[in-house]
């Protein structure tokens, strides 16, 4: 069946285009009853208006877009999940584009497909791609990549602080054989995390062990993997406690180490990062470093937003992280 046109609307009404086109818009000069007419008209055809057009007329698509390599797991749940709400409050919708493949991650961006976009750092958008994106003023917030501008800005979770912070507290309760697992190596929060848990090793002058840097790669069964490896190479060696890049690592930590007979925390204390929904319920309870994610989301929106609609340029905001101690860390006995 052919798609019903404005055209068919005009005829069907017994107007011009131009008539049928003021009633669709609410363009204030008919009369209320050509205006009834029409509009009764197109309901009765089932016309759909051609938003493409309408859009192309006024330049805005009322639509934002959040490029990213991935959406699973409990961090971009609650992420697209507060940004997807906090669109629907100010009258924008959410495209959410996930892909690793520059040429259509710079099409999409270029192509005033959305009105501005929301960039997770693991993307790897390049200073020339910045470049054109400022000569092409496109509104722009990148999540945990510090950049600020006109028309581009960043909401940054301060992942070194936190993980200086975090080491600093296991340090506190007497170990001192202290493993990082990271995340993918490229990614900025793993980077800083590692960074901050250095630090913190370095000012205590605790040792620094190569072996003790881990790839768990942000995901349950490849940290529980590594744990696995790495118990079976180094069984004398065991560090007395485990600061893992997020949750589902320290997750995958606890089941590793508990599936070799090691309690936790009574001999290895597990901290996490992001106090995901289920820290608190699972056994034991995570202890963790809360990332206000859902505050990003928000923080993220609000500031495109307002740059989309010339009320502020970009600027750089950083959160911090809040220690949330639980049942997987303990003193070390001795």
């Amino acid at each position: 069946m052919a798609r019903i046109t404005i055209k068919d609307v005009a005829r069907e009404a017994g107007v011009s285009i131009s008539t049928v086109s003021n009633a669709l818009n609410d363009v204030d000069v008919l009369n209320p009853e050509t205006k009834m007419h029409v509009l009764q008209v197109a309901q009765r055809l089932n016309y759909v208006p051609n938003l493409n057009g309408k859009l192309l007329k006024s330049g805005k698509t009322h639509m934002i877009g959040f490029f990213t390599t991935s959406v699973t797991g409990p961090y971009f749940y609650k992420l697209v999940e507060t940004m997807a709400r906090e669109c629907d409050r100010y009258g924008y919708g959410l495209n959410v584009f996930v892909t690793r493949d520059k040429q259509v991650i710079m099409n999409n961006i270029l192509g005033s497909r959305v009105d501005g976009v929301i960039i997770y750092e693991e993307l790897r958008i390049d200073e020339n791609d910045i470049a054109v994106m400022k000569k092409d003023k496109v509104k722009a917030v990148f999540l945990d990549r510090e950049i600020e501008d006109d028309t581009m800005g960043s909401i940054i979770f301060d992942s070194y602080i936190a993980g200086y912070e975090a080491t600093k507290y296991l340090i506190s309760l007497g170990h001192k054989h202290i493993a990082y697992i990271s995340g993918v190596e490229t990614m900025f929060d793993s980077e800083q995390r590692k960074e901050g848990y250095l630090a913190a090793l370095k000012e205590y002058q605790l040792p620094i062990k190569e072996e003790y840097i881990l790839q768990g790669y942000f995901e349950e069964e490849s940290t529980y993997n590594a744990i696995k490896s790495f118990i079976y190479q180094h069984s004398e060696q065991l560090p007395d406690a485990f600061l893992a890049g997020n949750d589902l690592s320290a997750i995958g930590c606890i089941k590793a180490l508990e599936n070799h007979g090691y309690e936790v925390p009574a001999q290895v204390s597990v901290v996490g990062f992001d106090d995901i929904d289920i820290a608190p319920y699972f056994s034991p309870p995570l202890t963790t470093v809360r990332n206000q994610i859902a505050r990003q989301g928000i923080l993220a929106i609000e500031q495109l937003i307002r740059m989309i609609e010339k009320k502020e340029q970009g600027h750089s905001q950083r959160l911090k992280g809040e220690l949330v101690v639980r049942g997987s860390s303990q003193v070390k006995l001795q």
